[in-house]
């Protein structure tokens, strides 16, 4: 189903506020941050996959209150699923398909989190919430810069482990390394390049998330690869890295890819 961008704003940001004003009114919650495109910052880039990101903020004591009663959430006759995701991670779905993923926590809980946008519409009178998205903003700006090596010569190593699960039989984890964590690598790595050659934006929290808007050529290679066959998706991908990563780079590991080619008749 689609819907028109000006009917799916305004259903989005009544679920904000409706959203906000039911943690406002729980006893057991003291803030709310709407985190990424649900954020004001980001709503430029909104459409209707968007979900509804969020930290919901329990009050000193009262986590465990607030996970266990979810009838605060907005809506509650159109929820059509809810369940965890680990300790204080939540996910919802409406009749429509609109998802919420959120989590329930004291500060305290949440001190290693990341946040890139992110806007408070409930916060105590401390300004906790805003002082945790502060330092989760900070947290996520001064992450270590990524090496691109290290993921590069990471790719190799999922593509061959992947590709012998493949012809040993195992195509389910095979084709989660060469599909998933060699292509998280590869999206590392190029973009890591790309920084230092290029001057381009950081991968930020997520690498693959946006690739087509940023590198819509070797998103679209990277798709045409996946889409094979997973052996072959291996030997694609691969061949991609060679091609995008080593002309011009040095310190490339080609005595590793040309071991791993041979290693797997490639």
């Amino acid at each position: 189903m689609t819907v028109s961008d000006s009917d799916y704003s305004v259903d989005f940001e009544r679920l904000s506020a409706a959203l906000t004003a039911a943690v406002r009114e729980h006893p057991a919650l003291a803030g709310l941050a709407l985190l990424g495109s649900a954020s004001h910052d980001a709503a430029s880039r909104r459409d209707e996959w968007s979900d509804h990101d969020f930290f919901a903020i329990a009050a000193p004591g009262a986590a465990a209150d607030a996970r266990r009663d979810l009838a605060w959430l907005p809506d509650q006759e159109r929820l059509v699923l809810t369940a965890r995701e680990g300790e204080i991670g939540f996910v919802a779905v409406y009749d429509d398909g609109h998802v919420f993923e959120f989590a329930v926590a004291e500060p305290g809980e949440l001190a290693g989190a990341l946040a890139e946008e992110a806007t408070v519409t409930v916060d105590d009178g401390d300004g906790s919430v805003a002082r945790l998205i502060a330092e989760s903003q900070s947290r996520a700006a001064s992450l270590p810069a990524t090496d691109a090596l290290n993921d590069t010569r990471l790719v190799l190593v999922k593509l061959l482990i992947g590709t012998g699960r493949l012809r040993r039989g195992e195509t389910i984890n095979g084709g989660q390394f060469i599909r998933q964590w060699a292509v998280k690598h590869l999206v590392l790595a190029l973009r890591a390049r790309a920084q230092l050659v290029d001057g381009a934006e950081p991968a930020g929290i997520e690498p693959t998330r946006r690739l087509e808007v940023a590198f819509p050529e070797i998103a679209a290679d990277i798709e045409a690869a996946i889409a094979q066959p997973a052996e072959r998706a291996a030997q694609s991908l691969f061949e991609l890295t060679r091609r995008l990563l080593e002309p011009g780079w040095d310190e490339f590991p080609t005595a590793a890819a040309d071991a791993i080619a041979r290693r797997l008749g490639w």
